[in-house]
């Protein structure tokens, strides 16, 4: 059965769909010796398709990975700059997995890693709005800062609508909050809390939709279970 190539090379493992549509333009994907172009369908089990002159990978059971990842890491698979990379603490999973969605390199907690490249596309685009909730440390804490940071506000040229805020604990002027955003712009938390005059030195993700970072070690992953995965999809 035709499927769309950049599909194909998702499902494979290769890369992310946007990062094959990539990989199709820069002309490293071949079909029967041809070079590919973007929109271009084949048959997996029929055709030959060539990733800078090698096969794909033989199909593989769909796997969905839970990691605490811990700051300093850097969400993706490989660097430029050299920075350690989320990669190196799923390695030993059995199968080439990337992340779904970003956390940025100083924060932490719970990131979400799969071969299946239509959840992942499904979990991070902008119409399934998936809540992710964040244990965040601030300095500059008062409760009028707090007030203003629930206030819409304009990021990237979107309208974001206005967050849940909880208070864990507060002392003069720093604070633990718990915030559950609706969308997951370029890090919106900590741009969210710069802009009612707060300054983060700590974030945490602790829930993605039904999803619980829960007792994880930091540093470690695990499968989700079937009931987790259903819950997910279901969202």
């Amino acid at each position: 059965m035709t499927e769309r190539l950049q599909k194909i090379l998702s499902a494979r493992g290769v890369a992310s769909r946007r990062s094959a549509e990539q990989m199709i333009l820069a002309g490293r994907v071949r079909i029967n010796g041809e070079i590919a172009c973007l929109g271009q369908s084949a048959d997996p089990d029929a055709d030959e398709i060539l990733l800078d002159g090698k096969p794909l990978p033989s199909g593989e059971e769909n796997v969905y990975i839970l990691l605490n990842k811990p700051r300093g890491f850097v969400t993706t698979l490989s660097d430029e700059k050299g920075r350690r990379t989320v990669a190196e603490l799923v390695a030993d999973c059995g199968v080439r997995v990337y992340p779904v969605g970003r956390l940025d390199m100083d924060s932490e907690g719970l990131l979400l890693l799969t071969n299946d490249g239509a959840f992942a596309n499904a979990m991070m685009h902008p119409r399934h709005e998936v809540d992710k909730t964040y244990l965040v440390w601030v300095n500059g804490y008062s409760e009028a800062a707090a007030e203003k940071i629930k206030q819409p506000i304009t990021l990237d040229g979107y309208t974001i609508r206005a967050p849940y805020i909880r208070k864990c604990k507060a002392e003069k002027s720093q604070a633990q909050l718990e915030i559950t955003i609706h969308e997951g712009r370029n890090r919106q938390v900590r741009r969210m809390c710069d802009a009612a005059g707060m300054h983060v030195t700590r974030l945490k993700r602790i829930r993605e939709g039904k999803l619980v970072l829960g007792d994880l070690p930091l540093g470690k992953w695990r499968h989700l279970t079937q009931q987790e995965l259903d819950l997910l999809k279901r969202t």
